[in-house]
């Protein structure tokens, strides 16, 4: 997703705004006017006519991929293109030994990718809940439950508790109705909505602000209400988010890294290919035979097994996950973790346990008061209408905590329910033969019908001072990130039990409750890993900024500075980016401002993951190198994801960043010590072809070399990484890679070229007869060498005392050692051209292998010095 996309989708975003924002400011006369609506619904001839017109009110998702088309997907790999060039170059040279070698090469990596993400697939899919939504509409003047996508714009909806609004819409008639946008906004509070809000006619208010439009992909908390629809689905703002969220993923660091890879191993054997072919066929005069040697050398500085390797390291990664609770749906994901350097996070219900809990409960001077709670937990407990968020919160603190009301004897007498021009709620009730008149509301309207407050048992006038304090106090919590509410109470106001909104005056309040949407306990304790190893944690977010300020800090998140959606909207694209890299917490923003926030991060060269769980995520989570989503997430979440977590934790996210890191580690063992030495054997074959009367080893016994040596590293993956591995984020550097190769190849040269002498000079093989001897004495030598450098190479440490391979590692090479020398003095060495190799060979093997590692080991050691590498 580009920069121009981004800007297309939020100027067709911004387009749809102001149009629902002109619809919402129409009187319903003018409403059912402009829709061709009346109060009795639309006739059954209109709505079919409608659907016709604008199609099923659906947000297609993404279906299952057959399999053909993920079998064809596996072999969709750039070291996969390299090989297959060079085996359809083999196949027609008629080289069929090396054509079949990288034939099995290619097929084993597909089956591999294909049988681990079809399995991913599977698995994310089988999450899905296949039910059918339906919704009240009234049509021909008669309500009835009709599916969802058959909605059409114009039709009247019913809402109440526990719906799914069906579209977006405007109300024309509410009561008490709260709605959960959360997975739109991110905001944990629900949202009170009703007709004629004040906020429909501030010209800057968004529409997803406004308190009289209700949208897709939202659902009703409590209450009830009835809408028009205004538009169905792609015309919704859910359908916005739903269009991108279903595009291909861009490029990430992994394809980006592999394809820079590809285009070096292509430029060598592109470089060293007709170098080597004019080399031998002027020195030995056959050019036929010098083609199939250049053919042979080609591939064997191509290493065969790299895409199967690569298969198989974030196959194994991708097992471990599992175990983990961790769908893996992309297996390119698991090597994009270890390069995360960046972790942006939505805050609700990732770093939050995304309920709303009882914190507070303080007098008008801020100390902690049982009364206020008592207070709070009477008008909760026998308030008759629906209980909001906060209602539950204080009854579970109260019960929780094991608090004992100071009231005996409880009973109510009457009730002045919530409304949104009061914004209280009373109860009246008797306690102890006396009536009381309990209120519960926002600060600012519970401040209006108070003329006194109670301290410490002492009921005082609320005097300008204590307004004043009693404000600092509602702000300081507000900055704490609180929702704070009022209580007050009055005493004996009648005696008989009949009580109106007039009686709401001259109370005396007794203090306030502040709700939190609290930090998870696991969160400061794994951000503060994630920090140890690198990893910058950003937190972006729909919420407002003092809420998400104070759970940064809870976590652990120094915030210094906040951008808002309404400043980046205002920036230009350089302001953004200079202050993208130092801002940690990025609140209030829309969900194409969170994907333009990531592709800014990624353009500074970051690799970024995303991890969040609500419909307005879904953008960000395709733009990010790793989407990350959870399990109970809505399924185009789920499907704008490349991993999926079973369990709403951060601490499984770092596992699996490290679990990357070893498997982006094991990867590049391989790939940097087989291309060095490969580079090695191809420079050693240049320097033999100009003084050797014959060819340093014959195409057939390069191939076998090589097929020993890769079959070797297969069990690379389950190798032992060093803690110092994990401890950076790993990153894909061609540059490193030739300085590596260039370093050590020409080492294992020197030592070729020793081994060379040693044949000609004191084994006598310098002459076309014996040329049979030469090539198995560099056989033996040359797989020897190459397979222990892997035990070296492996680690930045001194091999052997401070870092091993695993035992698995360990016995393949010892392994394939053995098989190499068993070819070489078994009768079978007939059939690749090899001859006995005299006994006093042997000694002068293991000499030269022997001075070959300890040369290695302290070259090693003189390379990171040089170089300074922070890793192999």
């Amino acid at each position: 997703m580009n920069k121009k996309l981004i800007k297309q989708i939020q100027i067709k975003s911004n387009q749809k705004e102001l149009e629902l924002k002109k619809l919402a400011s129409l009187s319903e006369r003018e409403l059912m006017m402009e829709l061709r609506t009346s109060t009795q619904g639309l006739t059954t001839e209109d709505a079919t006519k409608r659907l016709a017109e604008f199609g099923p009110n659906e947000v297609s998702t993404q279906k299952p991929k057959p399999w053909y088309l993920l079998a064809i997907q596996a072999f969709e790999d750039p070291f996969v293109y390299v090989l297959a060039l060079l085996m359809i170059v083999s196949i027609a040279t008629k080289d069929f030994e090396a054509a079949l070698v990288m034939g099995i090469m290619i097929l084993f990596s597909a089956i591999l990718r294909f049988v681990q993400e079809y399995r991913s697939q599977k698995a994310s899919f089988a999450l899905k809940e296949m039910i059918e939504n339906t919704c009240a509409i009234t049509r021909d003047g008669v309500t009835i439950e009709i599916p969802m996508d058959e909605v059409v714009p114009g039709d009247i909806v019913t809402l109440s508790t526990g719906d799914m609004v069906p579209a977006d819409a405007v109300l024309i008639w509410t009561k008490d109705l709260f709605i959960n946008q959360s997975s739109l906004t991110g905001e944990s509070m629900p949202v009170e909505k009703f007709v004629d809000a004040k906020i429909t006619r501030d010209q800057e208010a968004t529409a997803i602000d406004m308190q009289d439009l209700v949208f897709m992909g939202t659902d009703v908390l409590s209450g009830q209400g009835t809408a028009i629809i205004l538009k169905t689905g792609y015309q919704t703002f859910f359908g916005d988010i739903a269009q991108n969220a279903t595009q291909k993923r861009g490029n990430t660091a992994f394809d980006n890294g592999m394809s820079q890879v590809s285009k070096l191993l292509l430029r060598m054997v592109l470089i060293l290919f007709p170098v080597v072919f004019l080399l031998n066929g002027i020195t030995k005069g056959d050019w036929t035979q010098a083609f199939f040697f250049a053919i042979a050398v080609a591939v064997g500085l191509t290493p065969e097994m790299l895409p199967m390797i690569v298969t198989s390291n974030l196959a194994k990664g991708a097992l471990t996950l599992s175990k983990k609770k961790v769908i893996v749906k992309e297996l390119n994901a698991i090597q994009n973790l270890g390069s995360m350097d960046v972790l942006c996070t939505d805050k609700t219900g990732t770093i939050t346990e995304d309920r709303v809990v009882l914190v507070e409960h303080v007098n008008p001077l801020g100390e902690e008061d049982q009364e206020v709670l008592n207070f709070a937990y009477l008008n909760s407990r026998y308030q008759t209408g629906w209980k909001n968020l906060m209602d539950h919160a204080v009854l579970n603190y109260f019960e929780t905590n094991n608090h004992e009301n100071s009231f005996q004897k409880v009973e109510k007498i009457d009730e002045i329910p919530f409304d949104f021009s009061r914004r209280r709620l009373t109860v009246a009730m008797t306690v102890d033969e006396h009536q009381w008149m309990i209120t519960k509301g926002a600060v600012e309207e519970m401040e209006e019908v108070c003329s006194h407050v109670q301290i410490n048992g002492e009921i005082r006038e609320l005097s300008a001072d204590l307004r004043k304090s009693m404000r600092s106090l509602n702000h300081k919590m507000n900055r704490n990130g609180m929702r704070v509410l009022a209580v007050a109470y009055k005493k004996d106001v009648h005696t008989t039990p009949i009580y109106t909104t007039k009686d709401e005056k001259d109370m005396i309040l007794v203090g306030f409750v502040g709700f939190l949407d609290p930090a998870k306990g696991s969160a400061k304790t794994t951000i503060a890993s994630l920090h140890e190893h690198h990893v910058a944690v950003k937190v972006l977010t729909g919420d407002n900024e003092l809420v998400a300020r104070k759970v940064c800090a809870d976590v652990g998140i120094k915030v210094d500075e906040v951008l808002t959606g309404a400043q980046i909207a205002e920036m230009a694209e350089e302001e953004l980016k200079a202050q993208v890299e130092t801002i940690n917490l990025f609140a209030k923003l829309d969900p194409m401002q969170k994907a333009q926030i990531i592709q800014v991060l990624q353009e500074k060269g970051h690799t970024v993951g995303f991890m969040g769980d609500g419909i307005n995520d879904a953008p960000a989570l395709r733009k990010a190198d790793i989407g990350i989503s959870v399990e109970s997430a809505a399924d185009i979440t789920k499907e704008a994801s490349s991993i999926i977590l079973l369990e709403k934790s951060l601490q499984v996210l770092e596992t699996g960043t490290l679990e990357g890191r070893k498997v982006f580690s094991n990867m590049m063992k391989y790939i940097k010590i087989t291309i060095s030495s490969n580079f090695g054997n191809v420079f050693s074959v240049l320097v033999a072809s100009a003084f050797l009367p014959f060819l340093p080893m014959l195409s057939i016994q390069l191939l076998i070399q090589n097929l020993i040596y890769d079959v070797a590293q297969l069990t690379i993956p389950w190798d032992n990484v060093d803690q110092e591995e994990t401890t950076y984020p790993v990153k894909w550097s061609t540059q490193n890679l030739v300085k590596f190769t260039l370093w050590f190849g020409p080492l294992s040269s020197i030592f070729d070229l020793i081994t060379f002498g040693v044949m000609w000079f004191v084994f006598g093989a310098n002459t076309l007869s014996n040329q049979g001897l030469f090539q198995t004495g560099w056989f033996v030598i040359g797989l020897t060498t190459q397979i222990l450098v892997v035990q070296l190479l492996r680690t930045k440490k001194i091999a052997f005392i401070q870092s091993r391979a695993s035992k698995l590692v360990f016995c393949s090479s010892i392994f394939a050692i053995a098989v190499g020398i068993v070819i070489a003095i078994s009768p079978i060495k007939t059939a690749f051209d090899f001859t006995a190799l005299p006994v006093e060979y042997w000694p002068w093997m293991l000499g030269i292998v022997g001075l070959f590692l300890l040369v290695l080991e302290a070259s090693k050691k003189i390379y990171q010095l040089v170089f300074r590498e922070r890793e192999f």
